[in-house]
């Protein structure tokens, strides 16, 4: 029995391994993007592309994707997964020009949608249902570990070596994962269940499930406008040397994990609650940006809180999708978190987008307020779908009262 355990939690770090390999290269662009651009002359804005397709391929390859191959062995899905990362970021390592680096983001994108579709029911089917919850966060942990330090130290790298150093990187971290995928992870996982496309509709048409979509979009896009161009913003706004920008990257990051930490917590209590101050705090943060941004110590600081807030409403939104999944899809509710996932990616192409629209017409610092107004939106969605839900609880006691009265 204890071999077993000690087995399925190296099968658990082999899943963290791949999760922080794709968290990685799914930011590493943020941290190279002035890199980029100067290489392949284009613009900074040309060079956001990166981050926008990437999270479109993410938002359309994860519900798809993850239907096409629901009958396919979880085992030979996750090695497959892994060679179509390998072979994505080799593509952007030895693009030759920008069009070739944006079709290997997209290859490399699908590969995440997949992955992070799947990698939370392996990970649960590998304990005992009390450690569920503790298996998917150990598995996550790989994507927060990679926020923390991978785009940092690929951010670092290339500067010193040239961006495509970064991406030489993450495909050496993707050949370590597929072989601990091939050694630790089990080939005996049960298979996914195929959801019937009728049930899949019945999501993206239920007004309540629109609206948390539309809050995961706004409320966790809002912050890419800023964030996409935060290494050009803090370098000719703020000032910073290039190298000092991936310190502040690790910054941003640790903020993140903790952020992260503290959401999951308060989502515990009470989710929309949560979210509505988390969103509300994170537009402010967003706004006070264009003020503290020309200057080092108040932009540095303003950096931290947007770090912490950033993530923080992750762990909240995915738990508030799959409440309202419960109650107006059950059958629908293991797909709802594939279309959360694609609603967060959404949001980031969205963000980054509007960034990019942002920065080449009114300028760099203008994504600051941009970014806060998106976020305000969440927040006023968010404040309408509480009050749907009191006006539930007001219906549901109602009928109670009514249905004990004698008639």
């Amino acid at each position: 029995m204890n071999h077993t355990n000690h087995r399925n939690t190296l099968a658990l770090l082999a899943l963290a391994v791949s999760a922080f390999a794709i968290g990685t290269t799914e930011f590493i662009s943020v941290g190279l993007l002035p890199l980029i651009a100067e290489d392949l002359h284009i613009s900074i804005t040309g060079a956001g592309l990166t981050v926008t397709l990437y999270a479109l391929g993410v938002t359309f390859g994860a519900p798809i994707l993850t239907s096409l191959t629901s009958t396919v062995s979880r085992k030979t899905l996750l090695l497959w997964i892994m060679l179509v990362f390998i072979a994505g970021n080799l593509l952007a390592a030895t693009a030759s020009g920008i069009v070739m680096l944006l079709i290997a983001r997209v290859i490399s994108s699908l590969a995440h949608g997949v992955f992070m579709s799947i990698g939370s029911t392996i990970a649960a089917d590998l304990v005992p249902e009390n450690r569920r919850a503790s298996a998917i966060a150990l598995m996550f942990s790989g994507l927060t570990v990679a926020t923390v330090t991978g785009v940092p130290i690929g951010t670092y790298l290339g500067q010193q070596l040239g961006w495509r150093a970064a991406f030489f990187a993450i495909v050496a971290v993707g050949v370590v994962a597929l072989i601990a995928n091939l050694v630790l992870v089990s080939g005996n996982l049960r298979k996914g269940t195929r959801t019937k496309l009728g049930t899949q509709l019945k999501l993206v048409t239920n007004g309540r499930l629109l609206l948390a979509f539309s809050i995961t979009a706004l409320g966790y896009g809002g912050t890419f406008v800023v964030f996409t161009y935060l290494s050009p913003l803090l370098h000719e706004i703020t000032g910073f040397q290039e190298h000092t920008v991936a310190l502040i990257l690790l910054l941003y990051g640790v903020a993140i994990a903790i952020g992260n930490l503290i959401g999951g917590r308060a989502a515990n209590r009470n989710v929309s609650k949560a979210l509505l101050i988390m969103f509300l705090l994170q537009s402010l943060v967003l706004f006070l940006f264009m003020f503290t941004a020309p200057f080092k110590a108040a932009g540095l600081l303003t950096i931290v809180a947007m770090g912490l807030l950033a993530f923080m409403n992750v762990p909240g939104l995915q738990v508030y999708v799959v409440q309202l999944a419960e109650r107006f899809a059950p059958e629908a509710k293991d797909v709802a978190s594939a279309f959360n996932i694609a609603a967060f990616n959404a949001g980031i192409a969205g963000g980054a987008f509007l960034g990019g629209i942002i920065t080449d017409s009114i300028g760099l610092i203008h994504t600051t307020w941009v970014g806060g107004l998106m976020v305000f939106g969440a927040v006023i969605l968010t404040a309408w779908s509480r009050r749907l839900e009191k006006s539930d609880q007001l219906e549901q006691s109602h009928s109670t009262i009514l249905g004990g009265i004698p008639q």
